[in-house]
């Protein structure tokens, strides 16, 4: 029997042992951040841990990136608290479900390559911020049930704890790599705690995790126009959120594994496993960078690792709560700790006395809107909208223009840079009209016309000619500044003027 097998892509080798039991330790993970978001929004517990079981198993076999994790998310709360609270759970079951209807449209339209837009200041400052939430979120591990930061005993036994799993995970792959040095961390501190009786917090105290398989169940809300103008917002909010965060996952886990994903069947994945988080009493979700890091980390490279975190996070709701409500916090936090560390893409720092400026303000932009706002989508969003106007304004300032006259008294311009909205005022300074010759030729090989904007100054500085008895002449138009040209004559004047020795555009050099 071959040790190796295929599982869903003939070309990809499976390891058995390492795939389950980073499976498992992904499972145990998942566990307490289920139950935490679902309590955020006001929800019981099993509504985030039903959502991370549908949507990791949906995701993990038909998804466009083997080893990635989805589950419940603390991105997706954040869109939803208000309408659960204002609303109830059932208004967010049929948001779920739309938001999902939108995603797996987005695949299906092949929306998924729009990530590539995603400048690396942007995900870089998108990895920091969430790492420090990660790292933040445990801090809440520290306090007591009043809110109260742990003092005396308990906070050194807590310390102490998460101190031994971190040393663990740090240490173990140093030692060996036969077994998952998160799941050993796990298991040492739970057998430590268990066999010597040590009085420290554990999943059953932030909430039970008993149920049954999740429950079929179609949203109890009016099927109206009303119902869908009230939920349209949040749902495309959720949409965009966990696609913009599952796709940014999917190209960081692209890198660390030298691999290639495939956006937009995630997208599709993704939607259609909202769409049955929503059906099965979920809360929906989307990709987990945590999660996903500690399975990369601890070998996985394929689906069944994120099938068997799935599988195994409905086996310890319906048999193993007893046990799982028993395993001590200290672990999963100092696990998490790690993964946080681990996170926090630490080169970015190295890149401060190198990297423009604006690259600079960029990153450390998204890194404070992601941490102040929890928000990962609008850090996201105003990161390319920053990127994108600062690129703007540098092409501005690129445009230019050589000056000569020929043998026969006709004046070139040649022009250099791209002629768009923003370089359009720098473009018009170029020309003396007043002072040129009769005839001027304004040459196009190295530049490109790229917007209406663009058109429309050409239109003004061929009209300038014109006023004054003058000819232009425009040389060497690219064949997508022509058809943009002929596509505004419908609704612009374009003044391009030809003679017989000038087409208005010839394309030899």
């Amino acid at each position: 029997m071959k040790k190796y097998f295929n599982l869903f892509d003939l070309s990809q080798k499976v390891d058995y042992k390492t795939e389950v039991l980073s499976g498992l330790t992904v499972a145990l993970a998942l566990v307490p951040e289920a139950v935490a978001f679902a309590l955020i929004a006001g929800l019981s517990p099993l509504t985030g841990l039903y959502a991370a079981f549908v949507v990791g198993l949906v995701t993990s076999i038909f998804g466009g990136r083997p080893g990635m994790i989805s589950g419940a998310t603390g991105a997706i709360v954040v869109v939803i608290v208000a309408l659960a609270k204002s609303h109830g759970v059932e208004y967010v079951f049929a948001t779920v479900i739309l938001a999902g209807i939108i995603q797996m449209s987005a695949g299906f339209l092949r929306l998924g390559k729009l990530i590539r837009l995603v400048p690396h200041p942007v995900i870089f400052g998108f990895v920091n911020g969430l790492a420090i939430i990660i790292f933040m979120s445990q801090l809440d591990q520290f306090k007591d049930v009043s809110g109260n930061w742990l003092t005396g005993s308990a906070l050194y036994v807590l310390l102490g704890l998460v101190l031994l799993t971190m040393l663990i995970i740090w240490g173990l792959p140093k030692l060996t790599k036969v077994i998952p040095a998160s799941l050993t961390a796990i298991v040492v501190v739970f057998g430590l705690v268990a066999f010597i009786g040590i009085d420290t917090k554990t999943v059953g105290d932030i909430a039970s995790i008993q149920g049954g398989f999740p429950p079929f169940h179609i949203p109890s809300v009016p099927f109206n126009l009303e119902t869908l103008i009230l939920i349209f917002p949040y749902a495309a909010i959720v949409a965009g959120v966990g696609l913009i965060e599952s796709l940014l996952t999917l190209n960081i886990i692209d890198e660390i594994t030298e691999t290639r994903g495939r956006g937009n069947k995630e997208a599709v994945a993704q939607g259609a496993a909202n769409i049955l988080s929503g059906v099965f009493s979920g809360m929906g979700g989307c990709a987990m960078l945590g999660q996903s890091l500690i399975n990369i980390s601890s070998g996985s490279r394929a689906r069944l690792s994120g099938i068997v975190a799935a599988i195994m996070l409905l086996v310890f709701i319906m048999f193993g709560s007893g046990l799982i409500e028993k395993v001590p916090m200290a672990a999963l936090t100092g696990l998490m700790i790690m993964v946080a560390i681990g996170t926090f893409e630490w080169a970015s720092m190295k890149t401060f006395t190198k990297m423009p400026k604006s690259d600079i303000f960029v990153m450390v932009l998204v890194t404070l809107v992601t941490v102040v706002l929890h928000n990962l989508a609008l850090a996201v969003i105003i990161g390319v909208i920053i990127a994108a106007l600062v690129f703007a304004w540098d092409n501005a300032k690129r445009i230019r223009a050589r000056k000569s006259v020929d043998a026969n008294g006709v004046k070139h311009y040649e022009i250099y840079g791209p002629l768009f909205f923003g370089s359009v005022t720098t473009f018009n300074e170029k020309f003396d009209v007043l002072n040129d010759p009769n005839e001027v030729i304004i040459d196009f090989a190295e530049s490109r016309v790229v917007d209406m904007s663009a058109i429309e100054a050409l239109n003004k500085i061929t009209e300038r000619y014109h006023k004054v008895g003058k000819k232009v002449h425009l040389k060497h138009l690219s064949a997508d500044c022509r058809q943009l040209l002929k596509n505004a004559e419908e609704i612009i004047d374009v003044n391009v003027m030809e003679d017989p020795t000038y087409k208005v555009v010839t394309n030899e050099l």
